[in-house]
């Protein structure tokens, strides 16, 4: 198989046409609310709802089947985020409460799914994802939901860039700490209910964190830091796919399409790290 066929022709499959399309919205969404993520060093917060996902993903497809995995996971999804932000203001450490949701949650999401015939099967699904089968019928609610993450974010976008440089100004200006915590934390919460239907639960954070990161060492200008977090993002998504199709099809290699996408999300970094580092960007124990 040519590389042309790798990187184009797949995507003349339905399911991979349909897959290359969810992928990159969720990756551009996920990309510009991941920025956020990484300005304000919420990254263990994002991994606690990652987790606060599982249980509503194993109760929505135990009792609708796969159906149910959106709106399960979106109840769980948002009631995480909002636990999260109560602890936080209530003076419970942030590490603390990340701690108490992700075992909590993640405890009775394998209790649920212990109760199915297919154990095994079920728990591989939430954990590592379908993004090759999704059903068509998912297509539109998965991307209302990203498209709704990004529309809160957006519209908030100015104030939490505020509290994310100066909390003590943005108090003093008058924006309600509680409530710009609370719609990131959602934001979030969407991304991961997007993300863990496709990828699933435990690569979901890469997406999330990746693009962020990646930007930072890309450009110091901070509107910048949007638009070069989505390019990437979208760019690893549609070479992680074309990469995983090649190998399976051309090369006889089976290889996980959301652990795939994943690894090239990784790579990049490490390849715009060493890019950074070369430039003098970066120096050992320190960056620019």
């Amino acid at each position: 198989m040519s590389i042309w066929e790798s990187l184009f022709g797949a995507f003349e499959l339905p399911f991979m046409a349909r897959a290359l399309g969810v992928m990159l919205v969720l990756a551009v969404v996920a990309g510009v609310v991941g920025v956020l993520v990484n300005l304000r060093s919420l990254e263990f917060i994002s991994d606690g709802l990652t987790h606060a996902v599982f249980p509503g993903l194993a109760i929505g497809l135990a009792v609708a089947g796969t159906q149910g995995l959106l709106p399960g996971a979106a109840v769980a999804a948002l009631a995480g985020a909002v636990i999260l932000t109560w602890l936080a203001r209530a003076g419970v450490t942030s590490d603390a409460s990340i701690a108490i949701v992700l075992t909590a949650t993640f405890s009775v999401g394998v209790i649920v799914v212990s109760r199915s015939d297919d154990y095994a099967g079920q728990l591989e699904a939430l954990l590592f994802g379908r993004v090759l089968t999704i059903p068509p019928a998912e297509v539109v609610p998965l991307v209302v939901v990203s498209l709704v993450a990004l529309a809160a974010v957006v519209l908030t976008l100015k104030q939490q860039l505020f509290r994310a440089f100066d909390a003590r100004g943005s108090r003093a200006a008058g924006d309600r700490a509680f409530v710009l915590d609370l719609v990131l934390n959602c934001a979030v919460a969407l991304v991961v209910v997007a993300a863990a239907s496709t990828v699933g639960t435990l690569l979901v954070l890469a997406l999330l964190i990746v693009p962020g990161a990646v930007s930072r060492l890309v450009t110091d200008r901070l509107w910048m830091l949007f638009p070069v977090a989505a390019v990437f993002a979208a760019l690893a998504a549609w070479l992680g796919l074309a990469v995983g199709y090649g190998a399976s099809v051309g090369g006889g290699v089976d290889l996980p399409a959301g652990a795939t996408i994943v690894a090239v999300f990784v790579l990049g970094y490490a390849l715009v790290l060493l890019g950074a580092w070369a430039a003098g960007r970066v120096t050992v124990g320190k960056a620019r």
